[in-house]
């Protein structure tokens, strides 16, 4: 998997349930703990993400993680380029079928 694409299914799970934990996240996205840790960190240095605690949570080891302005400018870039290879896929196939 691409650095974009690790982007683009992190982006886009962040962007569907910003208070999910980072278990959930590695699980839907098939990474370990340590791997999506990496990834977020990434993506906070970048400036895609922010990362805040829940501030009424007596848990404070619980976070949210907020796409930000240019997140969201990132996410919908890459999924544009996203669609365009399923695009360039499909016609491939509809080739060789044909």
């Amino acid at each position: 998997m691409t650095d974009n694409q690790v982007h683009f299914n992190l982006l886009r799970n962040i962007s569907k349930k910003n208070n999910a934990t980072q278990r959930e996240l590695a699980k839907n996205i098939g990474f370990s703990l340590g791997t999506l840790n990496y990834c977020l960190k990434a993506l906070k240095s970048k400036g895609l993400i922010k990362i805040e605690n829940f501030k009424t949570n007596p848990n404070k080891l619980n976070y949210f993680y907020i796409l930000t302005p240019k997140g969201f400018s990132v996410k919908t870039k890459l999924t544009v380029n996203f669609m365009k290879r399923k695009m360039i896929e499909y016609e491939e196939l509809k080739k060789e079928i044909d």
